[in-house]
């Protein structure tokens, strides 16, 4: 099977395409952008495989999007190119509405027209799968279930509207030109390669720096966090076995107070680090509150009872033993923390809490 995989160098992308090249004899085109968050040193282990070709490219070029759908020839497409800061989109939202709608809607009509000059035989293994997120549905109450695939869209802020409406578009065109489309909505990702601004690299990075850890507001909100291997082979999952038109949760079910994922992380690595930076005892005591963000939500929660049922797919690592992996593996790859944060990245930024 050939795999267009969009974004493969950010995050989850490269973890997808890791996984792929690792776990299956799929062939696999990545195409990302190469933005801020991109890094494709995080695909150093796999980038010599002769089933693995890269292409950079922005999703919003119509003309080289076309042009790798007629010589790559995917079986289907999974869609992970976004921009997905929370912080970054309040500061500027223009990049969010581009890249995440405008973009997602090429990528579609692109497909669109790719799959329909298709043979019946192939036209019927093709799918595109949209990969979004569970802060599409907003803000839930403490005493409110976690989401279920039939929670209202209710988008907090600039990332997760942009990210709502391309799904609404996804849908679209399943409904109106009858694209083979699934999506799956994940709950907050974590685990090595993570980009330093994010929030469990963030406070992993500041603390072995010696630098305050900024936490917003109070630290109560809420997140449901799901080791990033765990998110892809659900991923896979979802495209292999998804039923076309269909929505799919993918959690971790750990909801966590953010001050208590700050905590967590401190006593690992009071564990792990013996000389501590000048001035502590304790990890923790680098901690500090700050003004709260814009709009910020509350908590995070999402039902995966129908992909577990549907599909037979369910998380195997959880958070604390997950946890401690992602610290280790950040204090054994300075090199390629210390490289992003040389070139383009300062850890005076917030991480964002999501």
């Amino acid at each position: 099977m050939k795999l267009l995989i969009t974004g493969g160098a950010g995050f989850i992308g490269s973890a997808l395409i890791r996984y792929l090249i690792n776990e299956s004899d799929h062939e696999v085109l990545n195409y990302d952008a190469l933005k801020y968050s991109a890094s494709l040193s995080s695909l150093n282990s796999i980038k010599s495989s002769n089933r693995y070709q890269f292409v950079k490219g922005d999703i919003c070029d119509e003309k080289l999007i076309k042009n790798n759908f007629e010589q790559f020839q995917p079986n289907g497409i999974i869609n992970l190119a976004a921009e997905s800061h929370v912080d970054r989109s309040i500061d500027n939202p223009t990049p969010f509405i581009q890249s995440n709608f405008f973009g997602t809607y090429n990528l579609l009509k692109t497909a669109n027209k790719y799959f329909n000059l298709l043979d019946v035989e192939t036209r019927n293994k093709f799918l595109f799968h949209q990969v979004s997120t569970d802060e599409v549905y907003g803000d839930i109450g403490l005493s409110d279930p976690p989401c279920s695939e039939l929670h209202p869209y209710n988008p907090s802020s600039p990332y997760s509207a942009s990210k709502a409406g391309s799904d609404h578009l996804v849908k679209s065109w399943f409904r109106t030109y009858n694209l083979p489309i699934i999506i799956t909505n994940c709950s907050n990702n974590y685990g090595p390669f993570h980009f330093p601004e994010k929030f469990i690299p963030h406070i992993i990075l500041n603390a072995i720096q010696g630098n305050k850890i900024p936490i917003y507001g109070n630290g109560q909100q809420i997140r449901d966090w799901i080791h990033v291997e765990d998110h892809v082979r659900g991923l896979m999952e979802a495209f292999y076995k998804g039923k076309p038109g269909e929505t799919y949760n993918i959690g971790g079910s750990n909801e966590t107070r953010n001050i208590d994922t700050a905590l967590m992380i401190c006593k690992i690595l009071d564990k792990l680090i013996k000389d501590k930076p000048t001035g502590i005892k304790k990890f923790k005591e680098l901690i500090h509150f700050v003004p709260d963000r814009p709009g910020h939500d509350k908590r995070y929660a999402i039902n995966s009872s129908k992909i577990q049922t549907d599909i037979g797919w369910k998380p195997i690592e959880n958070f604390e033993t997950g946890l401690i992996k992602t610290v280790k593996w950040y204090i054994d790859n300075k090199e390629w923390w210390n490289n992003i944060l040389k070139t383009n990245y300062s850890l005076s930024r917030l991480g964002t809490n999501k």
